[in-house]
């Protein structure tokens, strides 16, 4: 028997709504407007996920990332990458076998050829959409039409795993062609931020993004990497959500850093980021922290 992908969804839709419903719950009292963080799709609309929300969009997709918006975020967080041609992609992991229907990794291949795979999350999610890998322009050249233009957080995947020699020979170039891009829009710095995880890149993108805001990625040994980003200047740190605490943040903030921390799909767990009081969350889940917020 012949089943569509309509009957398919809707069957869905009718199974999963009752606990979609039951998983929301009262809202806390929202923080002041004024003192509230930036919600931040993180890679748009996030990962795959069955609920809570029900997400069958890829991360950092095109559809992903309007979806956010649309939402209700004030920005995106998006992946950037370096195709062999030099093009900025925006492609989260490290292996394009993992996420389409290619093989290799995004530094391997020219864009042309990358933006004619498709996106595979398997077969479930892959009926609700027909996406396929982006190139950063494309995301700019749409985004800048906005009467208001959101918030962009640059996350830099400098790694080419298929280099294992040489896995940051190309991140002086993704710094370079980051910097060319961003000359061609009007974007006010302060609605951007170009975050790294590695210390090794700040020069050079210092010198290809001058005026632009840099944040360094924290993930283990809060202390040490603190002090690293103080010592490099930046204007923010993002740290993982199991990593931040209130007292973390008002430690990097007592050192005139920016907080972004990443992360949160669970209403207690999005509730526990807020409560940490950082300028931003990068968060998984939209609608729930907007709720939370009274927005």
């Amino acid at each position: 028997m012949h089943f569509s992908a309509r009957w398919l969804r809707h069957s869905f839709v009718l199974l999963i709504a009752p606990l979609l419903l039951a998983s929301c719950g009262p809202a806390s009292k929202p923080l002041p407007r004024d003192q509230q963080p930036l919600v931040i799709g993180h890679a748009g609309s996030g990962f795959f996920a069955p609920i809570n929300p029900f997400n069958p969009l890829p991360p950092s997709s095109f559809a992903s990332l309007k979806k956010a918006l649309a939402r209700g975020a004030d920005g995106v967080e998006v992946d950037v990458q370096l195709s062999q041609d030099s093009v900025l992609m925006l492609y989260h992991d490290q292996t394009l076998e993992s996420m389409t229907n290619g093989k290799g990794c995004v530094y391997e291949l020219p864009s042309a050829e990358i933006q004619k795979l498709e996106y595979r999350g398997g077969w479930f999610y892959d009926l609700w959409h027909e996406e396929r890998p982006i190139t950063l322009q494309h995301l700019l050249d749409t985004l800048s039409k906005r009467p208001t233009l959101p918030y962009l957080h640059f996350d830099l995947h400098e790694t080419n795993v298929c280099n294992a020699e040489q896995p940051l020979a190309k991140a002086p170039a993704l710094a370079r062609a980051l910097g060319r891009l961003l000359k061609q829009y009007n974007w006010p710095p302060d609605r951007l931020l170009v975050l790294t995880i590695n210390q090794s890149s700040l020069t050079a993108l210092r010198q290809a993004l001058p005026g632009i805001p840099l944040g360094l990625e924290i993930t283990d040994d809060f202390d040490n990497q603190l002090q690293a980003a103080k010592a490099e200047k930046v204007q923010a740190i993002i740290v993982r959500k199991d990593l931040i605490t209130p007292e973390r943040t008002a430690q990097a903030h007592a050192a005139g850093l920016q907080v972004v921390t990443f992360g949160g799909r669970a209403s207690g767990t999005v509730q526990r980021l807020i409560d940490c009081r950082p300028d931003a969350i990068e968060v998984d889940n939209v609608p729930t922290m907007l709720s939370l917020l009274g927005r």
